[in-house]
């Protein structure tokens, strides 16, 4: 059995975090990653508080364990979610796309466990100072939104700059990808883009068949001229975006081409014009099952590894 201190810091059995997927991670999946002994994440992107409560709730209805919820500090609804949060006093947050300071003392008074989301050393020492209890380095082979180093790279940097756990995170979906991190120094893993083809996973059918039939070069990566670099599986959308972009568009322009494309993929099945935001480990993923099944096979995996090594 692989038991790391974030199974202690967190209160669960494995070291897998599912990640917060925008439109992707509800209260359903998230519940039932935490039921299975890893760690749910609801995904709040820019829902608002009503939505973030209800689900909160709905988790809660499903799970005894813990479990948590993503917040992206550019959400519109931010303040919002984050008294949602502090209201139902939910066991962890995840943070993305900013510094969330001025909510961490509040946050750790009701006992939340406060695990951003770094792509640079840089941000990971910020945050560090600032108390957080873990940091979640992911690299740039994740879906969504990316940074520029790889997963490889940037997660020793982040473990020996740091004195908190790291969870690793881009580019994994299976119990090698569980053994690398832990040999990178991590704690544990944040796993994604194999949970989109999970039972419990609500997103349209479409994209769970879209994400079994990728390949290793299936993905591409749009927006970096507007600062905000997303990876998403190739299709008609990111043809377009990119000529866009090639043809120097006002950075308005491009962030209205994107606006609603995400909804549009993972809820109405949109596989053309949507955004199936998805990581390079697509290839890896190629049946759907249930959630707690995906679990014991990065772990079953993860101990193979170690039989194959010799390791005791």
């Amino acid at each position: 059995m692989i038991r790391t201190s974030l199974c202690d810091l967190l209160g669960i059995e494995y070291p897998i975090i599912q990640g917060g997927m925008a439109w992707t991670s509800t209260a359903k999946l998230s519940a039932a990653v935490s039921e299975a002994g890893g760690l749910g994440i609801i995904g709040s992107g820019h829902h608002n508080a009503d939505w973030v409560r209800e689900q909160v709730k709905i988790a809660k209805e499903l799970t005894s364990k813990p479990f948590g919820v993503n917040v992206m500090m550019i959400s519109p609804h931010l303040e919002q979610v984050m008294e949602v949060i502090i209201e139902e006093k939910v066991p962890v947050i995840s943070l993305g796309a900013g510094n969330p300071g001025k909510y961490i003392t509040r946050l750790k008074e009701i006992g939340t466990k406060v695990i951003p989301v770094v792509s640079s050393v840089a941000l990971a020492q910020r945050l560090e100072k600032a108390g957080v209890d873990a940091v979640i380095a992911e690299g740039m082979e994740s879906g969504g939104h990316i940074g520029e180093l790889t997963t490889m790279a940037l997660v020793p940097q982040v473990v020996d700059a740091l004195n908190i756990p790291v969870v690793a995170a881009g580019g994994i979906a299976d119990g090698r990808g569980l053994i690398a991190a832990l040999a990178l120094g991590a704690v544990g893993v944040q796993v994604g883009t194999r949970f989109m083809c999970a039972e419990e996973c609500e997103i349209h059918d479409n994209i769970k068949q879209m994400v079994m039939k990728a390949k290793d070069r299936d993905t591409t990566v749009s927006g970096r001229s507007t600062g905000h670099p997303v990876r998403s599986l190739k299709n008609k959308l990111t043809r377009q975006y990119q000529e866009l972009e090639k043809s120097n568009a006002p950075v308005e322009e491009l962030e209205k081409l994107g606006i609603g494309r995400l909804r549009n993929a993972m809820i109405e099945g949109d596989t053309e014009t949507g955004t199936v935001a998805c990581g390079q480990v697509a290839g890896l993923v190629k049946k759907i099952k249930p959630a707690r099944e995906i679990i014991h096979e990065i772990m079953e995996g993860a101990e193979g590894v170690f039989q194959t090594l010799g390791v005791k």
